[in-house]
């Protein structure tokens, strides 16, 4: 790897010393880095000197700074390089002298044509770990369409789950492929760094949206479809019931879910059914799903019997799954939530205050902290092309002819750097 700690310098993460170039950009591929920089490389963010687009999701306070960039972007540093410009590629020819990890969601043809296809920067780096996100395997008829989150929800059957189950397809409202992808580049590259790390080289990696979306949705709902032939039409039958739903409550709505045969025969009990509990219908697992509808419709029934609390308060003594609904604008203040310390507050150089959600998975020998904030267009070009063995005089080549910046692109009504953080 690029660098080596000795025992006990991993305090950053398990991944310090790692170094990711990373060319990607809106969700997919900076939610993968995401993961990485959280875990310790050092994650150096690549754009043109138009930016990634996310960094303009509105409301923000200024330019290029959104709330969702802040979050997503932590912990990396950013470099401004002018790709079409033959000086830009060869800046980041050298930066890959010393990456592990070269990441892109390009197509395959812009890649190529740009230079850095894998063939291409394995000539640079033998032991590269690269990987290529792309909507779709390049290996198909699709491997050159564009996509988007809403694309690959319908074509992996997503969007189509809801036409089952509500009559007309729909999408998930958050942006699930994206970041199922997302998470399967950070495992994938993992993956072939330990394989680096016992001798076996670099290799290239392709994570398709498409298939990974496929796999994903294909794990429960195979069913009696798995069969050749088939036992049955491909879908689980629980999870494609109208009444698979949040069940009002006196005073809102709850996940109610009996699932064990006693957490049946306590809930019959509970709402004055103890005849179901004979029932052979109910008395285990494999002929209840058989007969799901009736049992959700039951709980749909008896529900507003009760509020949100006094169900979870039932469900809790007697070891049955129970959720309030909470909406994402109340998270922060679920009593689970704050315990367990999820939600901070961090004050960024140029925008002030922001609200962060730490990485929720924890390490005993390394406790997640922000090293560096997200950082605004172009913020450590000059600090990383030193690094690359640039001088001083090189470097104002490239900021002359705008292949690069000296500085972070800050908008006029930004606030002076602060520097407190404080992350809970």
């Amino acid at each position: 790897m690029t660098q080596h700690p000795s025992d006990g310098a991993f305090q950053h993460g398990p991944l310090t010393g790692i170094r990711v170039l990373d060319l990607t950009g809106v969700i997919m591929g900076p939610y993968a880095t995401h993961i990485l920089a959280d875990l310790g490389a050092d994650v150096i963010k690549v754009e043109s000197p138009e930016g990634d687009s996310t960094r303009n999701y509105q409301p923000l306070r200024h330019d290029g700074m959104s709330g969702s960039f802040l979050n997503l972007h932590r912990n990396k540093r950013g470099l401004l390089l002018d790709l079409k410009q033959e000086a830009g590629r060869k800046a980041l020819r050298r930066l890959i002298e010393s990456a592990d990890v070269f990441v892109h969601n390009m197509r395959p043809k812009a890649i190529a044509k740009l230079g850095f296809g894998y063939e291409q920067v394995k000539a640079i780096k033998p032991d590269i770990v690269y990987c290529g996100a792309y909507g779709f395997s390049a290996k198909g008829p699709y491997g050159e369409k564009a996509a988007y989150d809403d694309l690959i929800q319908a074509g992996s059957g997503i969007a189509g789950l809801f036409g089952q189950v509500q009559g007309a397809p729909a999408y998930v409202p958050t942006v699930i492929c994206d970041k199922l992808a997302g998470q399967a580049i950070a495992w994938s590259i993992l993956a072939a760094l330990v394989q680096k790390m016992r001798g076996g080289g670099g290799q290239s990696i392709e994570v398709p949206m498409l298939e990974t979306s496929i796999e994903f949705t294909m794990v429960e709902h195979w069913g009696g479809g798995a069969f050749e032939p088939p036992l049955s039409p491909v879908g689980f039958v629980r999870l494609l019931s109208p009444r698979r739903k949040p069940y009002r409550t006196k005073d809102g709505h709850a996940c109610i879910l009996p699932y064990s045969d006693s957490n049946w025969r306590d809930f019959f009990d509970f709402v004055g059914r103890p005849e179901f509990k004979e029932d052979e219908r109910f008395k285990r697992l494999a002929s209840r799903v058989q007969h799901v509808e009736i049992l959700y419709g039951l709980i749909e029934e008896v529900a507003p019997n009760h509020t949100s609390a006094e169900w979870v308060a039932f469900c809790d003594a007697k070891s049955i799954p129970c959720m309030p609904v909470l909406y994402v604008n109340d998270l922060h203040e679920d009593p689970h939530v704050q315990a367990v310390g999820l939600f901070g507050k961090a004050e960024h150089p140029s925008e002030g205050q922001y609200r962060t959600v730490r990485s929720p998975v924890t390490f005993s020998g390394a406790p997640f902290q922000i090293r560096h904030h997200a950082p605004r267009l172009g913020e450590h070009s000059v600090q990383v092309l030193r690094e690359a063995g640039y001088s001083v005089a090189e470097i104002e080549a490239l900021v002359g002819t705008g292949i690069t910046v000296a500085g972070p692109v800050v908008p006029p009504a930004a606030k002076p750097p602060i520097g407190k953080m404080d992350v809970a």
